[in-house]
């Protein structure tokens, strides 16, 4: 398993590093044009729920496919729901928000959006495992999932921005966007629903 880990991190970080630039480019671009708040807010919402419906569908048919079929459907709801909402919260929104605090941007806050926009996140994140249910399938372009994942952790920290950024914060940025998905994608994808596969077998 720690094999495992270890080698779809390193094969994840080519994407994310590519991912993060193009978030670096985004915020330099929107940053000069100065877009409202509510724009960036709305772009969030269409983005972060996406990646949560993406999330449950991979999640749950990976413990689906590797329990060859033998599954609890009470267990791959829960796999499915906590993998999605929970690590795509982690990554569109926690890590993004300890990011904000770090460079003190004025308009930081914390977007939950299970919580701030259950009717629409939570109905996603049980589409996505009602699609793996009867059609499991994990094999999806990393690249288009990074990007997803990327913008999405981007434009929670866009509707915190206020003047002009320091040269230093697009690294600080850089980091944050790469830390958001690097790990909490592999994590969720791959990593947590394989680990109920162990207990079971």
């Amino acid at each position: 398993m720690t094999k495992q880990i270890l080698d779809e991190l390193k094969s994840h970080s080519p994407f994310t590093i590519f991912g993060a630039l193009t978030g670096i480019i985004i915020i330099i671009l929107l940053n000069n044009i100065n877009i409202p708040s509510r724009v960036s807010f709305n772009i969030f919402y269409t983005l972060h729920p996406i990646h949560v419906l993406l999330s449950a569908l991979v999640t749950a048919s990976m413990y689906e496919l590797h329990t060859g079929g033998k599954i609890k459907l009470w267990l791959l709801i829960t796999i499915g729901y906590v993998g999605s909402i929970g690590i795509a919260t982690l990554s569109d929104s926690i890590i993004p928000y300890i990011g904000e605090v770090f460079l003190d941007l004025p308009n930081r806050g914390i977007h939950l959006g299970f919580i701030e926009k259950w009717w629409l996140v939570n109905p996603l994140a049980f589409l996505g495992i009602l699609i793996a249910y009867f059609r499991p399938a994990t094999k999806f372009p990393h690249f288009g999932h990074v990007l997803l994942s990327t913008w999405a952790s981007l434009f929670h920290i866009i509707m915190a921005l206020g003047s002009s950024l320091h040269w230093f914060a697009y690294m600080i940025i850089f980091i944050f966007l790469f830390i958001s998905v690097w790990i909490p994608c592999c994590i969720s994808d791959i990593i947590f629903p394989l680990l109920f596969v162990k207990e079971k077998t």
